[in-house]
């Protein structure tokens, strides 16, 4: 039976002090190998050029250094920028960099595919294959921070969890990733820049209040009464609207963190002045500080279209007369089927 080798980023650095200890080093090759790992962002042991070339042998004859690698990488006319990662057990998820004056903003997964099958998503139409690890979290994190840095001559700005599968189902992952990135010896981020977006798990979002998390949290609503939002998004079977604004409430008495709400505008479904009396209704039972009315993006197989621009701006000037702070959210990325609800391997 072959020993599987344990993967060398999961050890904390007391650990690799240990480890180097053990094996006749000195204890400072434990920092040159995190930094690696963690600020340099290392792909391989043969990148730590600051070690002996035995002591990289070493290294990889006793662990795995798994890391994602660039499949393919596509360019918007807009400047998005969408890459797809291979992972170390040959499974594709994708990563997207959006590029604005201000921020630049990495949107990432969280899952191989999505068990959540909400109907107007590409990705739900996948089967969920399994969890990404906190590290392969961090590494596309880190290789989009690098594509930001080579093409537009700036780090990221902000990270949303927006892309492939629910983070809150992979929770323990997401929030190590997140401990990781915000780390002053790993990315140094702002937790305030980061946002996880969630499709509604009312438990999970009482558990990240428990936790009392730093960084930011965006419900995807997409309908503002029961019915309709249990025919576009079967989560909301288990998880009914007065439950998540029961857990939202909860989130913020422990946090203090800014809640967004992300509505989907969908043709005939979601987007008469009546929808937007509920959306009133819901916005001000939480203590939630922006509503973002999206731009319905289309797919493949897709049920749904968007509605027109007189609708949308009827709608949205009717929250805003009601004194909703809204914002509609150009998509970006479309050409490339990059944006919100696209990604599904396809390209």
């Amino acid at each position: 039976m072959i020993a599987v080798k344990r993967n060398i980023r999961d050890f904390d650095l007391p650990g690799l002090k240990e480890y180097f200890e053990s094996i006749g080093e000195k204890k400072f090759r434990a920092m040159q190998v995190y930094e690696w790992l963690w600020k340099k962002n290392a792909l391989t042991f043969d990148e730590m050029s600051n070690l002996s070339k035995e002591l990289r042998q070493k290294l990889s004859e006793n662990f795995s250094f798994p890391a994602l690698k660039v499949s393919t990488t596509q360019f918007s006319s807009d400047g998005t920028v969408k890459s797809r990662f291979e992972t170390p057990d040959g499974h594709m998820i994708e990563g997207v960099l959006i590029p604005t004056e201000h921020r630049n903003t990495a949107c990432v997964s969280s899952q191989i595919g999505c068990s959540l099958t909400c109907a107007f998503c590409a990705t739900g139409k996948m089967e969920r294959k399994r969890n990404l690890e906190y590290d392969e979290i961090y590494n596309q994190v880190a290789i989009l921070n690098h594509q930001s840095e080579k093409t537009y001559n700036k780090k990221l700005s902000n990270i949303v969890f927006m892309g492939m599968g629910e983070p809150l189902l992979n929770y323990k992952s997401v929030l190590k990733a997140i401990d990781r990135i915000t780390a002053t010896d790993g990315m140094a981020m702002s937790p305030k820049r980061i946002t996880v977006s969630t499709a509604g798990i009312a438990k999970m979002i009482k558990q990240l209040g428990d936790d009392k998390v730093r960084f930011n949290l965006a419900l995807s609503l997409h309908a503002a009464d029961d019915k309709k939002r249990d025919q576009i998004m079967p989560i909301n079977e288990s998880n009914k609207i007065a439950a998540l604004i029961e857990a939202l409430n909860y989130f913020y008495e422990k946090t203090k963190n800014d809640i967004t709400l992300e509505y989907i505008l969908l043709k005939g479904i979601n987007d008469t002045l009546e929808d937007a009396d509920h959306l009133i209704k819901i916005y001000r039972q939480i203590p939630t500080h922006l509503i973002n009315v999206i731009e319905y993006n289309s797919i493949s197989d897709g049920i749904f279209t968007k509605p027109d621009e007189e609708t949308t701006s009827t709608f949205t000037n009717y929250l805003a007369k009601h004194r909703v702070n809204v914002r509609v959210r150009r998509s970006r990325g479309k050409d490339i089927d990059a944006a919100c609800g696209q990604l599904a391997n396809k390209g």
